[in-house]
């Protein structure tokens, strides 16, 4: 092994395996270590080999290798190398794919390697140069400095034509985590994509917090990290709205089941940490540190982040329009689930005229959509006086860069114990407007959901 002094071993053996496998996942990032990263640096033998593969493709036929191409050169260009060398490499590729959360700290790993890099490569320039002082010219030696200056330094020219050829005729391996209704997930291809963000908007009062909520219970049923950040709400009120989520028991009866609550959250396979900011507190920025600090030690890696409401976060740039100060923090929110390799959600709040919308339709919530943009799945959640009443409601897919939109699904929404169930979509012919009687619609919205639950449909 190397010396600490000019290896990665004080980084870790996750820290050298996330950073091998960015080499072959980011082109950009692999053509700036091809220049600085001496394989040395790596402590593991196996990692050395699979570096030196991908850099040997990049020269040969100055193209960047795809994970298959990938594939076939550990499967017929490393017999070489000794069988126990051999198995680890291979084994190594295969958690790596299987395993996406390798990612989680995709930039944190690049920034603190080129740094690492670059700095070794400036070091060996100057103990060159310093040889160099007696006998060669001023340009020479300048020319080595500044040629160590410029290695790894970025230089984004864009998609290449040629040398990206096989990337994009990669299949496209969308990581996805379930809404916990399978009509939502069905046109948005499997649920929440990592690196993506999803808004859920509502007027005040209409259980978006309860949606965000439900949304991280059930990532945590599906075995994901969550990190569930209020900025409105106590971290203790968040924590019991996920126990009555989780449990089925009314807000209201939690201490009485408290042993049986227990049980059942004891038996989850992912975890929840809930982050309290005062309201206007916390910025992006400081969202960014404190996962950060969760992350840096490799024991806790989230899956999804949920930040209760994007609204009321602070902004980091001041803009003469608040309209442009909150497009900005949803950009820099949007970029944290890049960063981190999350899926993301948040909500937004519409104004007055929606309290009473049958439908909160893209001409209803254009106030709000103009800092959601850069959203990738944005649905409105409606629900007048009456459908409180007879727990029902109305959601609308108001954006969908993975499927369909304009879409009209009926709701059932029991806020005692946090219940949300997707019932079914609304067809062109059918009547969702007011002029139904509070009777009607309470016997509408039974018959929607008892056929719902004969169906044995799951959501």
């Amino acid at each position: 092994m190397s010396n600490s002094n000019v290896s990665f071993s004080k980084f870790g053996k996750s820290f050298q395996e996330e950073l091998t496998f960015l080499i072959l996942d980011d082109r950009e990032f692999s053509d700036r270590m091809l220049e600085v990263l001496n394989t040395e640096f790596l402590e593991f033998k196996y990692l050395q080999v699979f570096i030196t593969k991908i850099f040997e493709y990049k020269k040969r036929y100055t193209a960047h290798p795809s994970y298959e191409t990938m594939k076939t050169i550990l499967k017929s260009d490393i017999s070489d190398e000794n069988e126990v060398l051999q198995k680890q490499v291979r084994d190594y590729y295969a958690r790596a794919l299987s395993s996406m959360d390798i990612l989680a700290n995709s930039g944190y790993v690049k920034d603190k390697a080129l740094d690492f890099c670059r700095k070794q490569k400036l070091r060996e320039a100057m103990i060159r140069s310093t040889s160099l002082l007696q006998n060669s010219s001023f340009d020479e030696i300048s020319k080595l400095i500044n040629d160590a200056l410029k290695a790894g330094a970025e230089s984004n020219e864009g998609y290449k034509f040629i040398s990206d050829f096989e990337k994009r005729y990669e299949l496209i391996n969308r990581s996805t985590i379930s809404t916990g209704w399978s009509k939502i997930d069905d046109i948005i291809n499997g649920g929440a994509g990592r690196k993506e963000m999803g808004v859920v908007i509502a007027p005040t009062g209409c259980g978006k917090s309860m949606v965000l909520v439900h949304l991280g219970v059930e990532a945590l049923k599906r075995g994901m990290n969550v990190v569930h950040y209020t900025l409105e709400l106590s971290d203790t009120v968040v924590a019991r709205r996920y126990d009555s989520c989780l449990t089925g028991f009314p807000l209201s009866t939690l201490n009485q089941h408290k042993d049986e609550i227990w049980k059942q959250v004891q038996e989850l396979e992912g975890k929840l940490i809930v982050k309290e900011y005062p309201t206007k507190t916390a910025s992006t920025n400081t969202i960014r540190a404190h996962l950060t600090k969760l992350t840096q030690t490799g024991a806790f890696k989230p899956d999804m982040i949920i930040v209760d409401y994007a609204d009321l976060l602070r902004t980091t740039s001041y803009r003469k329009e608040k309209r442009e100060e909150l497009e900005s923090i949803y950009e820099e929110l949007r970029a944290i689930m890049q960063e981190y390799n999350v899926a993301g959600w948040t909500a937004s709040q519409t104004n007055r005229s929606g309290l009473e919308s049958e439908i909160i339709t893209m001409q209803s919530i254009s106030e709000a959509f103009n800092k959601c943009f850069i959203a990738d799945f944005i649905f409105s959640v409606s629900r007048t006086t009456e459908d409180k009443q007879t727990n029902g409601g109305r959601i609308y897919i108001a954006k969908n860069r993975n499927g369909p939109d304009g879409l009209v699904y009926s709701i059932f929404m029991d806020p005692s114990n946090v219940d949300i169930k997707v019932i079914e979509q609304y067809s062109k012919g059918d009547n969702i407007t007011p002029s139904l009687s509070q009777e009607e619609k309470q016997k509408f919205m039974l018959k929607k959901y008892k056929k719902f639950i004969d169906k044995g449909a799951t959501t």
